[in-house]
């Protein structure tokens, strides 16, 4: 694969599969093999990235992402943007508040040569999302 077409593919990633919402096609772009780094207790594989993205669907079911840029070399594509939403269910075990976040992140893809993501490191700005949410990771409210 081009570094063009697994920029496209990863881009595709964020616009269909989680901005988009077609879970459907996690299938056709997330390897068997798929190792997603970054996010606590991800579980491997197409079945594993649903269960992610799905978490957080269910937080923020109005959740959208803005890649600010994407660069590729070889089978490696970095991203970094952010996401917005508003948390209208439970997430990371906070319940939902109501909010309307933004969310930074940064983050790096591996492809395969058949064109599918192999593996995934995510950093994003949780404490942020924490402090906009008003809760501290835990559940507990921030003091005022």
């Amino acid at each position: 694969m081009t570094t063009t077409q697994n920029k496209a593919i990863v881009e595709r990633l964020f616009s269909e599969v989680m901005t988009g919402k077609n879970l459907g096609l996690i299938d056709q772009v997330i390897a068997p093999k798929f190792v997603n780094n970054g996010i606590p207790n991800a579980k491997p594989g197409p079945a594993g990235f649903k269960e992610v993205v799905q978490n957080f669907l269910t937080g923020f079911p109005d959740m959208k992402i803005t890649v600010v840029q994407s660069v590729a070399e070889g089978d490696c594509v970095a991203t970094c943007g952010y996401w917005t939403g508003t948390n209208k269910g439970t997430f990371m075990g906070v319940p939902a508040t109501g909010k309307q976040v933004r969310v930074d992140y940064i983050d790096f893809w591996t492809l395969d040569n058949s064109g599918k993501c192999t593996e995934n490191w995510v950093q994003m700005d949780l404490t942020a999302l924490f402090a906009q949410l008003g809760v501290q990771p835990g559940n507990q409210p921030l003091s005022r």
